[in-house]
């Protein structure tokens, strides 16, 4: 095939694909231009998740009008000279192709007035086709508008998620900018629905509160470090205050949101041994080093950078981090009294749940326990262990709990160790998915309603399951912006946190993952009893095991949790006896 070159539309298209990936590519050009502009107020308004219109308006310095038509050109800023610029790169944009890029993608309108101009201008691309600059009234400041984005590449409109995940991802990315700029004013408007705004007044604990809650603000601790031309500030969060996934990790380097693994890993190491495994810290730190250290022309979304000595800036931002969380998190103490013959705990308990069936001398610690099991009817007790076609596990003798988290019992071919958390589990989610099927669940209305409190993108996700909450017993509402208020949960959860429901519904689902509302019932439901189970740790009474051991053996499946790990280890007799020597080694 002849070698030819590419017409301008087709170049201009497959740079456009380097830059512009979905709608929240666009806002993310358009605000880091804005904040380039010294904007004080950005604003910012989206239409079907941005492929109808995404506009974006700010305060800033404006655009002559003798420049508005070379500003939507390929390769033209004014944020470099030299090729010695890029490696002195002081600004969020430098290659001069998001202006062009987007406009080569969609109907593009942008209208600018600097302050020493009396009247603004107007200049529209089409496709890439550039029309005449028009004088407009208009404010000081940059709007633009983008409207029917992808409109003449439909193949990129296919590989686009749905609305749900769209606006999140833009919602993620506005939110992140916030914690960043805190003295700018931000406001996302999604068709006539706020969905952030900020004060702008600098401080970023609030910012933190009106995206997360104040309960969770309250508890993130602050970092403050400086060493040898690097500075960090931000914030982290307890180890007690964790999420299943890495999206919560936020990395600025010089006011620039970057997705670079080696600062994730120095976050990570500084929580080593401090987090359980699959669990991950709220971080919200921005570096600030000299911009002759660090390289940002690595990838065409400067996501990703090089710093000039990697392992100092990941060994500044461990140390960093790791003295934060030793500074404000106590060393945990083990209570003596755990070693000691009493099998109630004298710290107050995790969770209220009353598990007790009997009456003896310790059914009357806790009075203020709340029982979840009073209604054992409705999943029967096993009637069938004789039968030996029934999959299940022979009837226990409970014998104690090793380290507060497993319980330890004899079978007639064994012994058994059972993970608490994992067989709680396993209980809750038979007896919820049991009472779904007889189209009967329960409910207990709060004496005082909860309000909760999620960032954009996760109450978004929980509007959109509000129907499946109310089907499974839960009586919750929105409460205003990102807040809803919970009047009611499950009677067979009663005592348990109904915002840990909330949050179990919206945390563990990556960007890529099938939407919500066409999740199985059941892995939902799943999610909601991993949350809401007893916990590793936390010390049972002995009727609260002996109860656990009972409504384990009345499940279907009691060998896994929902999730399918393992709910207990079986060692055989036969093995105990070669391991003691016994019949011998083989």
């Amino acid at each position: 095939m002849p070698i030819r070159m590419l017409a301008s539309e087709v170049s201009s298209q497959i740079a456009a694909g380097e830059v512009v990936e979905r709608p929240a590519s666009v806002v993310k050009e358009l605000l880091e231009n804005s904040l380039d502009a010294g904007a004080n107020n950005i604003s910012i308004s989206i239409t079907d998740a941005g492929r109808t219109l995404i506009e974006v308006a700010d305060d800033g310095d404006g655009i002559p009008a003798a420049e508005l038509e070379l500003a939507a050109s390929r390769h033209a800023t004014s944020k470099l000279i030299l090729s010695e610029d890029l490696f002195h790169i002081s600004t969020l944009g430098f290659r001069g192709e998001a202006l062009a890029s987007i406009g080569s993608v969609s109907h593009f309108t942008i209208i600018s007035r600097v302050n020493s101009a009396k009247e603004g201008a107007r200049l529209k691309v089409n496709g890439g086709l550039s029309g005449k600059v028009e004088k407009a009234g208009a404010p000081v400041g940059t709007l633009v508008r983008v409207e029917n984005l992808f409109y003449n590449v439909p193949a990129r409109l296919k590989f686009l998620k749905t609305d749900v995940t769209e606006r999140r991802a833009i919602d993620a990315m506005v939110t992140r900018y916030a914690l960043a700029y805190p003295t700018v004013r931000f406001k996302v408007t999604d068709g006539r629905q706020s969905t952030l705004q900020t004060a702008g007044d600098g401080d970023r604990r609030a910012i933190l509160a009106a995206l997360y809650g104040v309960d969770v603000a309250k508890q993130m601790l602050e970092v403050m470090a400086q060493e040898e031309g690097l500075s960090l500030t931000g914030f982290i969060s307890p180890t007690s205050l964790t999420r299943s996934n890495r999206k919560e990790i936020t990395f600025f380097v010089n006011g620039r949101w970057v997705q670079e693994i080696s600062l994730t890993s120095a976050l990570l190491q500084a929580y080593h041994t401090l987090l359980m495994v699959g669990r991950y810290p709220l971080t919200a730190l921005f570096l600030e080093i000299a911009p002759e250290d660090v390289d940002v022309n690595v990838h065409p979304t400067k996501a990703q950078v090089r710093f000039r000595s990697q392992d100092k800036v990941f060994s500044f931002v461990q140390r960093s981090a790791r003295k934060a969380l030793l500074a404000y998190t106590p060393v945990p103490s083990v209570s003596p009294q755990l070693w000691g013959t009493r099998s109630v705990p004298s710290q107050p308990r995790e969770i209220g749940i009353d598990w007790s069936i009997g009456h003896d001398e310790q059914s009357s610690v806790g009075s203020d326990q709340v029982s979840v099991n009073s209604d054992q009817s409705e999943i029967p007790f096993r009637q069938d262990v004789g039968n030996p076609s029934f999959a299940g596990v022979p009837l226990l003798r409970l014998i104690g709990q090793i380290g507060s988290t497993y319980l330890v019992a004899e079978g007639p071919d064994g012994l058994y160790l059972i993970d608490q958390h994992a067989a709680h589990e396993r209980v809750l989610f038979e007896r919820l998915m049991a009472q779904h099927e007889m189209k009967k669940i329960p409910s207990q209305s709060l004496l005082s309603p909860e309000v909760v409190a999620l960032s954009p993108q996760s109450a978004k996700m929980l509007t959109e399951q509000l129907p499946f909450l109310n089907h499974f017993g839960f009586e919750v509402e929105e409460f205003g912006a990102n807040t809803f208020q919970v009047r009611a949960i499950p009677v067979l959860f009663s005592g348990g946190d109904p915002a840990s429901a909330l949050r179990a519904l919206v945390e563990d689902f990556e960007e890529d993952e099938t939407p919500l509302q066409a999740e199985m019932e059941a892995k939902l439901a799943a999610r909601i009893c991993k949350r809401l189970a007893v916990k590793g740790g936390q010390a049972l009474t002995s009727n609260e095991q002996r109860s656990l051991l009972n409504d384990l053996e009345a499940c279907q499946s009691p060998r896994t949790c929902p999730h399918g790990r393992p709910t207990m280890i079986h060692l055989s007799v036969d093995m105990l006896e070669r391991q003691f020597g016994r019949k011998g080694a083989r």
